[in-house]
């Protein structure tokens, strides 16, 4: 298998890696609780989906 002749300069191998970046979660408001959720899933502190409670929550 082919090696290569000569090393690749940092600002060679830094261009490829411009584009690896950290992408933020965005988060929506839960109507019933006003915490913070990910979108499209049952918020975890009130268990409410679409105004549903899907999940029963024991409160602590």
């Amino acid at each position: 298998m082919a090696n290569p002749k000569r090393r690749h300069s940092r600002q060679r191998r830094d261009k490829r890696r411009t584009n690896w970046k950290i992408n933020v979660q965005s988060l929506s408001i839960c109507p019933q609780c006003k915490s913070a959720k990910l979108p499209h899933r049952v918020c975890p502190v009130c268990g409410f989906y679409k105004g549903n409670e899907v999940v029963h929550v024991d409160v602590v």
